[in-house]
């Protein structure tokens, strides 16, 4: 390898490590979550937030949410290209990414992404397909995986974790840990991304690529 080709991806490597850091939640109490995606993306004040599908306004005003979400994403995600973020994944992560998932290692930061924010996966899988850094059949992979319990963190950690914390009429706490969860969650969104894979596998042509 060159030197300039270890320069590039020193930096790619440096890179992908702070787009993971960004988008995987792991500062967001540093400084105030400045350099977190969740905290950056913010909240609407509270007569803006709606359920999303009592009304025609009401879904228009939920979908308006979605905008500074996936704005910032595809924002973040050009810069970190630009870095040579996906060029050091496709080196570090292929090895892993494509026998787990057959899918690229250029997916893993929008992956980490998908993890926290439905919004931000999507927006950056796009960017990826439309820079054609993934191929039709990857990118209906990648879908199954993050369809599937979309944004698992972030759902589950606000939704059911606080129930494996209510104690029973005897006092006992549930036993299973919050990260068996996550775990469980996770191999079942593989799973279902496996699943997929075969399916491309046997009725989507080469062409439709």
């Amino acid at each position: 390898m060159s030197e300039n080709s270890m320069k590039k991806l020193i930096v790619g490597t440096i890179s992908l490590i702070l787009a993971i850091i960004f988008f995987g939640g792991f500062a967001k109490d540093f400084i105030g979550g400045i350099f977190d995606f969740s905290k950056l993306t913010g909240q609407f004040p509270d007569w803006l937030k709606t359920s999303g599908g009592i009304s025609a306004k009401g879904g228009f005003l939920f979908a308006l949410t979605l905008v500074p979400s996936v704005m910032l994403a595809l924002g973040f995600v050009a810069v970190f290209e630009h870095y040579g973020a996906l060029s050091a994944a496709s080196k570090w992560l292929n090895p892993i990414l494509k026998p787990v998932m057959g899918i690229p290692g250029n997916c893993s930061i929008s992956l980490i992404a998908s993890t926290q924010s439905t919004d931000a996966g999507s927006s950056t899988t796009k960017f990826l397909r439309e820079e054609k850094e993934i191929t039709h059949k990857e990118l209906l992979i990648f879908a199954a995986f993050q369809f599937s319990a979309g944004a698992l963190l972030t759902n589950f950690l606000s939704s059911f974790a606080p129930v494996l914390l209510i104690p029973d009429k005897a006092g006992q706490v549930a036993p299973v840990s919050i990260a068996m969860c996550l775990g469980i969650i996770f191999v079942f969104k593989i799973f279902g991304a496996n699943l997929m894979r075969l399916y491309v596998k046997k009725f989507v042509k080469e062409d439709e690529e």
